[in-house]
């Protein structure tokens, strides 16, 4: 299989690091993952995808991972949606998205305003969210400012947020969300700036979703966790009002992070659904 991390240009010397996995020309499936996080937590499903026939491009969003952050703070889901219209120019049409959380809601706004995707998976999230769960990955994603002592002590921050999750023996993989500062303490990969960016309006999502031409010809895929407390069913019954033949995959123990909880179910809902609306 054929794999290479990229940089994609969005402008003002700013790049957006990728890895692109399959054979280029094939279908394009562009993978974008959730706040907080970064395209690592795509990895398996990004060799499942190119080895399913497609051109599979895993990206860090701007602020996170490998990706430049924004100088002026900027992480408007505007912004984030014209990064994702450059990373998906990588591919070849046809193209699908997928996209976690604040993945999605990067895809919805892409398509929102001129990218039309040939179908279109969204994971846990969608455009009116529970309050109670967002405040709570607020909360968390806004601790610990000063970082940690260890990774140990990451690891123990993330299992009092997710007590459900096993907490790993092996905590290596925690190396990808994590970089070691000047200071000698551990602090999330992730622009913290993002938090605080008052430049998010989600009237502004829905009112272009209600304005938007593409929801009734788009496939479109909910993968929920059944546990999740950021999709409950009020979010699911607007998202359906806005996107009528909206199919839905309901994933039994998983919380939020789908793709983490249930890996290999959420990635063979994933692929089925791309075989029946965007064969490879």
């Amino acid at each position: 299989m054929d794999r290479q991390t990229i940089q994609v240009p969005i402008g003002h010397g700013l790049a957006i690091a990728a890895d692109a996995a399959g054979r280029h020309g094939a279908p394009t499936v562009v993978l974008g993952h959730g706040g907080g996080q970064t395209r690592h937590s795509w990895d398996k499903a990004e060799v499942q995808l190119a080895d399913a026939g497609y051109y599979a491009i895993n990206y860090d969003l701007r602020g996170h991972g490998d990706s430049d952050w924004s100088p002026d703070g900027d992480y408007a889901i505007e912004t984030r949606a014209r990064d994702l219209i450059a990373v998906a120019a990588q591919g070849t049409k046809p193209v699908a998205l997928v996209g976690a959380s604040l993945g999605g809601l990067t895809a919805l706004m892409a398509a929102c305003i001129g990218l039309e995707p040939a179908a279109l998976v969204l994971v846990d999230i969608v455009p009116k969210m529970a309050p109670q769960g967002v405040a709570k990955i607020r909360g968390f994603m806004m601790a610990n400012p000063d970082g940690f002592a260890s990774i140990e002590a990451a690891a123990d921050a993330i299992s009092a947020y997710y007590p459900d999750r096993p907490r790993p023996k092996d905590l290596s993989g925690l190396n990808k969300n994590l970089r070691l500062g000047g200071d000698g303490r551990y602090h999330w990969h992730w622009d913290q700036r993002m938090m605080t960016d008052q430049r998010a309006d989600p009237q502004h999502m829905l009112a272009l979703l209600d304005a938007a031409d593409w929801t009734d010809r788009v496939p479109t895929l909910l993968v929920r966790g059944m546990k999740s407390d950021i999709v409950d069913d009020d979010g699911v019954a607007d998202l359906r009002r806005r996107i009528p033949d909206l199919e839905i995959a309901d994933i039994r123990g998983a919380g939020h992070m789908v793709a983490g909880d249930r890996n290999d179910e959420f990635n063979a809902a994933v692929i089925d659904f791309l075989r029946r609306v965007m064969p490879a």
